[in-house]
């Protein structure tokens, strides 16, 4: 099977600092079923085109597999595997420009970022759904998409054609994005696997999916194909992309290396920074490393911080985060032991499920276990498990609540739980025209996002409806004309009340 990538950018040989692969030598990289070439069929600076030759061994495919193979015996040495693309195609793919999926390279930093004239070819790859669905798959990504159905037997047209296609995408890309693109689109489209799906499938499709998965019109049928039509696998990965839908000002963190650990959740840095100050492990300087420098904060990590800070300043011991989703901000409050009671509730229970796994509740020393609770429940009904914190948290939760609902919201958390202090936190919608490529609301599921003035007006009249005091703060960069990102209030019980 072949896959070539083509760029006329001039010199169109910075295509090898790209794929850290020179074009002047033929490299091949084992695979545990088969061989893996690399070579350069043209290199010149009007035109380069990269080739990726993947040489199947079905005898060693087999083995590799063992006997998870779902395939009846004869056709696990029989099949299209040696001559279509597929998954196969996509693991050596990751694993032969592991460095150019990550978008990284030292020699010439400013490349990965830049948008490349590309074409890229596959000579036959098997579509379930035939050359309509490579459509749709790929022109949502800007892709001119060719798709031409190959024929069964070319010698007798009677007989139609065969579910493989000749496909070519043509477009201006970072080959970043390009070679993600196929690392998760070629499965799709053979909807099959030559391997067994483990839950970290998940997580390999988030990161390869950063940046154009979730807003994808096809991204319901690309999550199911990609993980084998397992429906939990399917739920947990769609739900982990509504949460991300939030941050529509942000990127996720960079891709990593497949056999590298995912990035650090807020619960996994936080109980690190715990362990360190209670001494069991080193720190970096004590480990005779140089720290790196900063890179900028998300605007997520900057509102959880934001929110952390005023918590410790308001002196709360005892917190329940209202809309706890995967459970940030649970985690971080977790790692510091003065909130002595910790409490997470959430409406999804998919999102409470995804929230134990990244805190690793089965892990958790029984310490820590004790000063948390984790529950479903919704936020406009009366729940008696709401009460007797000191402070509550809804943190861009609001705005997902239907207007007519929020007096309900006002009600159970103001006027039933009452703790000391509730920090809300919503979008400025006055700072949506900072973001270039925005059109209507950050999330499709927000109901509403409010200005300084409507939002400084809501808590204005909670607040004097409930017997409480409310200051308001940015958090984020605080734009001179159209303000902050984030806008928190801080609410405050009267004392007499």
């Amino acid at each position: 099977m072949l896959l070539t990538i083509t760029t006329t950018a001039k010199p169109a040989t910075d295509l090898g600092f790209l794929l850290h692969k020179h074009p002047g030598r033929v490299q091949e990289f084992g695979q545990s079923f088969g061989t893996a070439t690399v070579f350069y069929p043209e290199a010149g600076d009007e035109r380069c085109t990269a080739a990726l030759m993947l040489e199947v061994d079905p005898i060693a495919l087999v083995r590799s597999r063992g006997k998870r193979s779902p395939d009846f015996s004869l056709s696990q040495y029989v099949n299209d595997r040696p001559y279509a693309a597929s998954s196969l195609l996509a693991v050596a793919l990751a694993d032969v420009f592991r460095t150019a999926r990550a978008g990284r390279c030292k020699a010439r930093p400013e490349l990965p970022d830049t948008p490349l004239p590309l074409e890229l070819r596959l000579p036959a790859l098997p579509c379930r759904g035939g050359p309509e669905l490579a459509g749709r798959l790929f022109e949502p990504l800007g892709w001119e998409v060719e798709a031409r159905a190959v024929p069964l037997d070319e010698g007798f047209p009677e007989w139609g054609e065969s579910r493989y296609v000749r496909l070519v995408l043509r477009g201006t890309a970072r080959l970043s994005d390009a070679l993600n693109h196929l690392y998760v689109l070629l499965p799709v489209l053979d909807d099959g696997k030559h391997y067994w799906i483990a839950p970290d499938e998940v997580d390999k499709l988030i990161r390869a999916g950063e940046g154009w998965l979730r807003d994808h019109p096809e991204r319901g049928l690309i999550t199911r194909r990609y993980l084998g039509r397992r429906w939990s696998l399917a739920r947990a990965a769609l739900a982990r992309l509504a949460e991300l839908g939030d941050e529509t000002e942000e990127q996720l963190e960079p891709a990593v290396e497949e056999d590298a650990p995912a990035g650090e959740s807020a619960a996994d840095e936080a109980a690190a920074v715990e362990a360190e100050a209670q001494g069991d492990v080193p720190s970096e300087q004590a480990q005779g490393e140089v720290p790196q420098p900063d890179k900028p904060k998300s605007l997520n990590v900057r509102r959880r911080e934001a929110v952390l800070a005023r918590l410790e300043q308001l002196g709360a011991t005892s917190v329940i985060d209202l809309g706890c989703g995967q459970g940030e901000l649970v985690g971080a409050l977790l790692a510091r032991p003065r909130f002595a009671r910790v409490g997470g509730m959430d409406v999804s229970s998919m999102a409470l499920t995804i929230a134990a796994r990244k805190l690793r509740l089965d892990r958790m020393s029984e310490a820590r276990r004790a000063r948390l609770t984790l529950f479903q429940g919704a936020l406009t009904y009366t729940d008696r498990r709401l009460a007797g914190y000191d402070a509550a948290v809804l943190m861009e939760v609001i705005e997902h609540v239907d207007p007519p609902r929020l007096q309900a919201l006002e009600r159970v958390v103001f006027g039933q739980a009452r703790p000391g202090h509730v920090l809300v936190t919503t979008p400025n919608v006055e700072y949506n025209v900072r973001y270039e490529f925005l059109t209507g609301r950050r999330h499709p599921d927000h109901r509403f996002e409010w200005s300084r003035a409507e939002f400084a007006a809501w808590a204005t009249r909670v607040a004097g409806e409930y017997g409480y005091q409310v200051a308001f703060e940015p958090v984020g960069d605080d734009d001179p004309e159209v303000g902050p990102p984030t806008q928190m209030g801080v609410f405050t019980r009267d004392q007499r009340s």
